[in-house]
């Protein structure tokens, strides 16, 4: 069920600098990558930070954003690839991480970035973070970042 994530480095240092903007507010945050499937791998084509509610150790996206979220996806004909968030300590998937998250099909991603991306880089991301994916009995399962995520140039 495994699929490999293609993310270029813009776009994975466009994601570290956003998430890096909720430690300002002492603050979880939130990006979907979006993009398209080919052949059996996705590539990243956007980062996209969809409208949030957010505190220390929470992030949730209001039904409204929702709505202008899959609104933009229908227009620009992608997907969500992988929901990417934030921790302000250890990366783990938490509850409210389960509860909240917004990828909710077998096989979804959801990757969390600790310390609120502080110190991560291109080069550390994919060892850095902790990458889950859904299984069919709607639990959140760990994978190994390494063979999920590919970084390129």
């Amino acid at each position: 069920m495994n699929h490999i994530l293609n993310c270029s480095w813009a776009n994975l240092s466009e994601t570290l600098l956003l998430l890096r903007e909720g430690e300002k507010l002492n603050c979880e945050t939130v990006v979907l990558w979006l993009g398209l499937k080919s052949d059996g791998n996705y590539r990243v084509s956007e980062v996209y930070r969809p409208q949030q509610e957010v505190d220390f150790d929470f992030f949730r996206i209001p039904s409204t954003s929702m709505r202008e979220l899959m609104g933009y996806l229908r227009k620009t004909r992608m997907r969500i690839i992988a929901q990417v968030h934030s921790h302000p300590a250890e990366a783990f998937h938490s509850r409210a991480d389960d509860k909240w998250a917004i990828v909710r099909h077998a096989g979804a991603i959801s990757v969390v970035v600790p310390y609120f991306a502080r110190g991560i880089d291109e080069n550390t991301f994919s060892a850095e973070v902790a990458t889950f994916q859904l299984s069919t009995d709607d639990s959140w399962t760990s994978v190994n970042s390494r063979s999920v995520i590919k970084v390129e140039p």
